[in-house]
Formats: structure tokens, sequence, C-alpha cells
């Protein structure tokens, strides 16, 4: 698949180059143009494969009218993953403070770019960024669900019990079994909020494509199938993965026919001179092709015991040998969000983490169910930032005391200074490790 990617950017970019070649412009050819937007599109979509994206946050606008540089800064470093703060220069803290737990599921935590700069206004936000596979040394260990989980233990005690809990996608179900474990052994960490999003608590709930491979293949076949070893230009050398464009090929697998379309429709937009570099095609697929591997021992066990035992499901998960009850959350409130037209983790898989929740008192479980509304669109699309952020935030606040309740806009900004040598950031989908 190396092979193929790298054999496709280099024919894009000769195709290019040859076609934009000055003496053609002497033939009356339109011919030429498409050649040449059909090289650019090719070279740039299979160059963008290798590349870790740039988060490029835009500034904050404040209250005065004053936009705030956003820093993307590492908070809580680890081998296999950080988490990362985005502070917001000269701005008062907020009153909600986020952790956005993003999906280890093939992309970059990158891909909840819009997610992060449409809660920045409204809050402090954090996010765990993993880290490339193939860029870890084999030397660090291994890296399954069980290292994940305790990963995300160990994010939200740094964070402290203000924190609001946001899963994205492939972690509900981990996230959902963290915050249970710190229940049980350290019941002031636990977060205020948790709220799970388009996630397979109960895969078997829904059935859909992501869920039938998972049954239909067998441990033994996936890991044959799946699983490569690291080469030697990389940190990782000998580091057993699934590798990104394994990953990717099966997404775009999911709905060939919607891509294929998708690069057809751009091609002709930069032969006809329409196209820009910046339009909505390319910072989609910018994100959407900048694939990473995940450990061979993750991918596997979220197969094995997450779609095929369904231990979150069942309430049997283990961490380190130790039984993970997750009827021990009682003092965070829980919220669902399902998409309705949901085709990697239908409606049905995610709500089932409130019957799991038998702890909680009703009062402080709460569902949605967001109509014709896709995978992608449920925490980053028009449905995220039109309905499903509002009641996300009405919800944080709903569970915080009064005394801490602010306006939505956020305090005024004061000055705090800038450190020289930050990391601006910005920009957006996890798939299923499946």
């Amino acid at each position: 698949m190396e092979t193929i990617r790298n054999t496709n950017e280099w024919i894009g970019a000769t195709t290019r180059a040859f076609s934009s070649y000055p003496a053609f412009a002497m033939v009356p050819n339109p011919m030429f143009r498409v050649l040449s937007a059909w090289g650019s599109v090719v070279e740039r979509s299979f160059s963008r494969m290798v590349v870790k994206p740039d988060w490029e946050i835009p500034p904050i606008a404040g209250e005065d009218g004053q936009d705030h540089i956003v820093y993307v800064e590492p908070e809580l470093e680890k081998d296999f993953g950080d988490l990362v703060r985005f502070r917001v220069a000269r701005r008062n803290p907020m009153s909600r403070k986020v952790m956005l737990v993003a999906p280890m599921s093939g992309h970059y935590a990158t891909l909840l770019r819009s997610t992060v700069t449409s809660l920045l206004p409204d809050c402090d936000v954090y996010v765990t960024d993993w880290h490339n596979a193939r860029d870890i040394p084999v030397s660090k260990g291994k890296f399954d669900i069980e290292d994940y989980t305790r990963y995300l233990v160990d994010f939200m005690r740094h964070l402290g019990p203000d924190t609001n809990v946001i899963a994205i996608c492939q972690p509900a179900p981990l996230a959902l079994a963290a915050t249970a474990i710190l229940a049980a052994e350290d019941p002031k960490s636990q977060p205020r909020t948790l709220t799970l999003i388009g996630g397979p608590v109960d895969p078997d709930a829904a059935a859909t494509e992501v869920t039938d491979f998972g049954n239909r293949m067998t441990m033994g076949q996936l890991e044959h199938l799946a699983i490569q070893s690291v080469g030697f230009k990389y940190a990782g050398a000998g580091r057993m993965v699934y590798p990104g464009l394994a990953q990717l090929s099966s997404f775009i697998a999911m709905n060939a026919e919607t891509h294929a379309k998708a690069f057809a429709d751009k091609v002709l937009a930069d032969a006809q001179g329409t196209g820009s570099e910046s339009d909505r095609h390319n910072r989609f697929y910018d994100e959407y092709l900048a694939v990473m591997d995940m450990t061979a021992e993750f991918y596997l066990s979220t197969v094995e015991r997450i779609f095929k035992k369904l231990e979150i499901a069942q309430n049997a998960f283990t961490v380190d040998g130790k039984a993970v009850d997750i009827g021990n959350i009682s003092d965070v409130a829980i919220m669902t969000v399902e998409g309705g037209d949901d085709d990697i983790s239908a409606p049905g898989q995610c709500v089932a983490a409130l019957d799991l929740c038998t702890g909680v008192p009703d009062a402080k479980k709460t569902q949605h169910l967001e109509p014709d509304a896709g995978h992608y669109g449920i925490f980053a699309g028009k449905s995220w930032r039109l309905n499903i952020r509002p009641l996300v935030l009405d919800f944080i606040d709903e569970n915080m005391g009064s005394t801490q309740r602010r306006r939505r806009s956020g305090p005024a900004p004061v000055d705090s200074g800038e450190p020289n040598g930050a990391k601006t950031g910005p920009k957006d989908t996890g798939k299923m490790a499946v």
C-alpha cells in the first residue's frame, strides 16, 4: 500500500508538471487543463496520507473586539499520547473545562479541529492527542485498550473534578470504563459530566457494516490480513501495527461512490478555474486522508473485547485483572448523542450507556438523537454547530453549581502574556477502529 501511495503521488506530480508545460498553451485543447488539474489533485491527495496536519486554530474573538491567539501546549505527556491544552492568550479561565477524548481509529486528533474551534469561545478545551504508532520505539512496550483506559484515568485525574468529558466515537465505551474506575478508586477525581457521542457502547444494539465485519472475521484472519511490521525508516521499526493506509482504504470503500464523485468534481472545478487552495474539498480531504498507524494490540483488543465479546455492553470489562463495574458511577451526569443516519455507530449503540449506569439517577441522564445526521455531522458538521453543541453546553451548565455559572460568551479577557515558542494550532472524524 505504501508503494501504491508513493507511485500515485509520483504519477500525479509528473502528470501535473507535464501537462502544465508552457508550450502546451499554444495548443487549443482543454484536455491539458484537465490533465494538469487531475495531476494536482492526485499528487495532493496521496502526499497528505503520510503527513500529520497542524491544528491551525484561528484566533478567538473577545468581548472587547480583540482577537485572542490560541496556543497548543502539552499539558501531560506520555509515550503513546499527550493531553494538550488550547490556551487562549489574555483570557481568564472559563467556567467550563472540557476534555475532548479523540478517537484512536486511524486519524489524528486534528480531525476534531472544527469541534475544538466551536467550543473554544465558551470553554477551556483539552484534547487527547494520540501518537502515530510507527514513530514509537518498541522499547516503549505495548498499548492496548486497557492501557488506553488507564491513560484516560490519568488525564481525568490530572484535570480534576470540575472537568466535563466529551468522548467521540471509538473511545466512548473506554471513557465510560475510565469514569467507573475513578468512581471506585478516586471518587473525588471523577469528571462533572460525561458526554458520549456516536460510540459503540453496545455494538449489537444496531447492526452496521462495521459490526458485521467484526463478527464475520475471526481474530486469526484479522491478524493475518491487517497487521504489519513497521519498516526500518521509522523510529518504531519492528512494532506490529494496523497501518493507517489499510484503515483509510476501508473507510473509502464504505462510501466509494461518494468519494469518487467528490474527486471528479474537484478535478473539473480546478480545470475550469473555479477551485481554490482552501475550498471545501481540500479542507475536508487534507484531514480525512491523513492517517496514522495504531498498535496491533490496540486494534485487535478493540475488535475482540468491544465488538465480539461485548465486555462493555455486558459490564464485564477488566483492567489489570480487576473488574470495572460501570454501576459504580453515581455522581457523574451522563449524556449520549446519536445521529439518525450514522452508518458507523448506529442509533442504539451509544444510548445503551444510560442503562449500564445503574448508579446514576435518571435526572442526571440525558439522550439526544439528531435526525438525518451522519457520523461526522454529530460532532463536527452542521448538526453539531446548530443543534448539538448548544445542547451539550446546556447539559454542562445544568450540572454546574449555580455560583459557577457564567454567560456563554465567557468572561472578559485579561492580559496574561504569551510565552515564546508556543505553537499555534486549528481544524476535524474518527471512524471505528474496525
